[in-house]
């Protein structure tokens, strides 16, 4: 029980990002880069497995490169992806003008050359097979990815627009500097470069404010950026997305996907609005085995102000499900836990689409559902079957009482991984 609820307590908080520091800002390119990639089935979303990767830090000559990748480029319904620290602001509203002409799909996540895996994404080897051409064999992302500081007005261009709940979009203001020099410049005072800084930063302000509104954005958001100190980073929350008119989905998840650990597992991220306005609900998913006959879902929430005695149900279609009973209360977050069956698994691995039920208990012993929704299950399949490589070999028994939980008769990969 102590690391079950241990672990829970690291649902829905280990994957917390920090604002930019030193240390980050040198993980990523001195200038933005632009390229094609292509990875597995549905690497970024249904059906979709291309994409364009933009990284870096943005520099002058950005907004140059960036126009003449999107020029020559044919395909015009590729998403792009954005991981950036920021950088200069004029070529960022350069850029974004031109992903509103383009009525690009924007979305933060990280772009991983699988050529690179050796190395840094950053090196000067990785760089080359980035900057070569074509398209680069690369897995995605959105897990610490970022895009900040001038990155968000890159961002702003897109006529779609996707945070993913473990992803981070940040904002602050900008900073002004100054180099005088040229015939004259020594005699310039002290007041008249203060005044001339003055007038630069009012200026910079309004520009920044008109392009906002320009992108169809809430002014809100200017308002909060000048707020925030250029030393500082505001991460905007889920319901200042939504509020500001960044990213307007009600329900956003990420695909299942494999993580490696010292006991490795599946799992899933959402973030669902709750109630008439603008707040929301973070929602993990984590899928583990503890033998190969035997899975266990755990489901984390963060805790809202329902009462009475309820309980949580995932549905695969309409005779399997897992029955995950009454909520552990473990600070803000409540978390459910129960064992899959070998029919629910190889149900849940076969639908499109699960079915999350909640209801509740009265006093009189009525049962009230008090919501229901679905989420996806991209992803689940190829991510289960590297899970079953790593559970541990069932305790010898009966072979009238033996079961599989590997995916079904379709998948052979997957069943050859059970074996």
């Amino acid at each position: 029980m102590f690391r079950f609820l241990l672990l829970a307590a690291l649902l829905l908080t280990s994957g917390a990002l920090r604002a930019e520091t030193a240390a980050e800002k040198a993980g990523f390119a001195p200038r933005l880069l632009i390229y094609n990639a292509r990875g597995p089935a549905n690497a970024c979303g249904a059906g979709c497995d291309r994409w364009i990767a933009i990284e870096g830090q943005v520099d002058a000559g950005a907004a140059a490169r960036v126009g003449r990748f999107l020029r020559d480029a044919k395909d015009t319904t590729r998403p792009i992806y954005f991981h950036s620290p920021g950088g200069s602001v004029r070529p960022s509203y350069a850029i974004a003008r031109m992903l509103r002409g383009r009525k690009a799909v924007a979305r933060v996540g990280r772009t991983i050359a699988t050529a690179c895996a050796s190395g840094t994404q950053v090196d000067a080897a990785c760089l080359k097979v980035k900057m070569a051409g074509g398209e680069v064999e690369a897995e995605l992302t959105t897990r610490n990815a970022m895009c900040n500081s001038a990155c968000g007005y890159l961002f702003l261009g897109a006529t779609t627009r996707e945070v993913a709940p473990d992803a981070a979009l940040a904002v602050h203001n900008s900073k002004l500097t100054l180099v005088v020099r040229g015939p004259g410049s020594e005699r310039l005072s002290a007041k008249q470069i203060a005044e001339f800084r003055q007038r630069s930063v009012a200026n910079a302000d309004r520009e920044r404010a008109a392009f906002v509104v320009s992108m169809g954005i809430s002014r809100e958001l200017d308002d909060l950026i000048r707020t925030v100190k250029f030393e500082n980073l505001h991460v905007l929350t889920r319901p200042e997305l939504y509020r500001f008119g960044i990213d307007k989905r009600s329900l956003l998840e990420t695909p299942w996907t494999f993580e490696t650990a010292a006991r490795p597992y599946v799992h899933k991220m959402a973030a669902a609005r709750h109630g008439d306005g603008a707040a929301f609900r973070m929602m993990e998913w984590r899928l583990s085995c503890e033998t190969r006959t035997r899975a266990r879902l755990m489901f984390v929430r963060e805790s809202g102000e329902e009462a009475g005695n309820r309980t949580m149900v995932l549905m695969a279609g309409q005779e399997k499900s897992v029955a995950l009973g009454k909520p552990v209360r473990l600070g803000r977050f409540e978390v459910w836990s129960d064992v899959v069956t070998s029919d629910a698994m190889q149900a849940m691995l076969a639908a499109p689409r699960l079915r999350i039920g909640e209801s509740t208990q009265t006093a009189e012993g009525k049962s009230n559902n008090l919501a229901t929704f679905e989420i996806d299950t991209l992803g689940l399949e190829p991510s289960w079957t590297r899970l079953l490589g790593s559970c541990p070999a069932d305790t010898p028994r009966p072979a009238a009482a033996s079961t599989n939980l590997s995916a079904t008769p379709a998948a052979p990969a997957a069943a050859a991984a059970a074996r």
